[in-house]
């Protein structure tokens, strides 16, 4: 009787329990260390053996990464945090309900309950041509499969493509933009902040990763600032099941409303790019409108201008259209 052995590749598994020692170990295996957060990304590649990490460096024993904070001018999100955690969070839900409500619409109540927020926004593109280790651009190949006539592309980019069509998956990365938040890196050189938009990246900048993160680099936190907390929020997902789908689209947006009107706004979709997508146009257009459908409707018309559909994701632009009109629209509805 024939034996199968399924098994991942064999590899190195570290344990650091601080920052410093994670970003030593970081350092000293460069390339071929492979960060190991909630494991839920992770696992699929080393499963289907297409990524063959030397040292995994696993982040589960760095309390500091964990947790919480409440700090002068908003909170603070360690990057170990759970999703469960992010979503149950008193302060969270009563301050900035719209990041409560992305996370807890992440996958199912078992994988955010082991899932991170750090591993939600640094989770690698879910095409199946490049999961499956098709030799594709963003896989160091020649072609984009999913854009061929042959490919199969009904979740894939209908804005931003630049030779690789794959979206970003991730459903807290909107919201985060919305809610200006800023990414605290570690790095060889010392520690950098960055606001949320800015930690995606495409493939116009490099198509090997969808965001910023460079080799010995590490996510260690996540900060909100204050200045959105208890504004008017919307957030929407849409997905072909009601639990375990990633976004077929998604739409976060934070609104401040004066005298009726829009008095400041910051709106963000996922899954319609290779990156998630602040739409400033859209904020500039409806500042100082009245927050109803008829702005919500001038509002979609030009977040999809330029949208470019694929073979089988003609669908995403009225989808998009709507998303953003109600972000705009149903705000009132939804508070």
């Amino acid at each position: 009787m024939a034996v199968i052995r399924d098994v991942m590749p064999a590899f190195e598994l570290l344990q650091p329990d601080s920052v410093v020692e994670a970003q030593r170990l970081l350092e000293q295996n460069g390339s071929d260390g492979w960060v190991l957060a909630g494991g839920l990304d992770s696992f699929d590649w080393l499963k289907d053996r297409i990524k063959r990490p030397k040292t995994v460096i696993d982040l589960s024993g760095i309390e500091e990464l964990r947790g919480i904070r409440t700090t002068s001018d908003g909170i603070e999100i360690g990057a170990m945090t759970t999703l469960t955690e992010v979503a149950q969070h008193p302060v969270v839900r009563e301050k900035y309900s719209i990041l409560a409500q992305a996370a807890e619409l992440v996958a199912s109540p078992q994988i955010r309950n082991q899932g991170t927020i750090g591993g939600n926004v640094s989770q690698d593109a879910r095409c199946w041509y490049y999961r499956a280790g098709w030799p594709c651009y963003r896989a160091g190949g020649n072609i984009c499969y999913a854009d061929t006539p042959e490919g199969r592309n009904r979740e894939h980019a209908i804005l931003h493509a630049d030779r690789c069509v794959a979206v970003n998956p991730s459903d807290t990365a909107p919201a985060l933009i919305a809610l200006d938040a800023k990414f605290v890196i570690s790095t060889p050189k010392g520690q950098r902040i960055v606001d949320a938009e800015e930690y995606f990246i495409g493939p116009d900048i490099d198509i090997t990763r969808l965001h910023i993160l460079e080799p010995g680099d590490l996510l260690t936190a996540i900060r909100i600032p204050s200045t959105w907390a208890g504004a008017k929020f919307y957030f929407e997902k849409v997905r072909d099941r009601n639990v375990w789908d990633f976004p077929l689209l998604n739409v976060a947006s934070a609104m401040t409303v004066s005298g009726g009107r829009i008095h400041d706004i910051r709106i963000a979709v996922n899954a319609a790019a290779a990156r998630p997508l602040r739409l400033k146009d859209v904020e500039s257009a409806v500042r100082g409108m009245p927050p109803n459908a008829a702005t919500g409707e001038m509002a979609g018309e030009q977040a999809v201008r330029g949208a470019v559909p694929l073979q089988f994701n003609g669908y995403k632009i009225p989808l998009m259209r709507n998303l953003v009109k109600r972000a705009i629209g149903g705000v009132e509805q939804a508070t």
